[in-house]
């Protein structure tokens, strides 16, 4: 089958290098940049009219996904590591343990602009 507007052959579900599937995203592993494992991520917030990915939801903490905590990440601060295989942010365990959380049970409040500038403020990443 030939191609059209630039397109590789590829296998089903093999996206282009700088892209990857959402579905592929949820579980990969965050480290800090001492190399320490953060969480894995949970899932993904995307901007319901630009299409964006805005924020990753870690999941940190607990076991088999009882007691975990969830903290929304800024998409724009994790970087892909291709050594480690996973995504590297530059804070420590207990910089994210101070940042915003929440747990399982409570709904975040995506609806309220002030959450995602109290997220966005944190981790030093809001448009002036």
């Amino acid at each position: 089958m030939s191609s059209t507007l630039g397109e590789q052959a590829m296998t089903p579900h093999q996206p282009a290098a700088d892209h990857i599937e959402a579905s592929r995203v949820s579980g990969t592993t965050v480290y800090s940049t001492d190399g320490d494992k953060l969480g894995t991520i949970d899932d993904i917030v995307l901007g319901k009219r630009d299409g964006q990915v805005k924020y990753a939801i870690l999941a940190s903490g607990g076991f088999l996904g009882i007691g975990e905590d969830y903290y929304p990440l800024p998409w724009a601060v994790l970087k892909y590591d291709e050594r480690q295989g996973g995504y590297v942010i530059g804070v420590t365990i207990d910089q994210l343990k101070g940042g915003p959380s929440y747990a399982r049970e409570a709904a975040p409040s995506w609806g309220d602009p002030a959450y995602g500038r109290d997220i966005d403020d944190y981790y030093g990443t809001r448009a002036v």
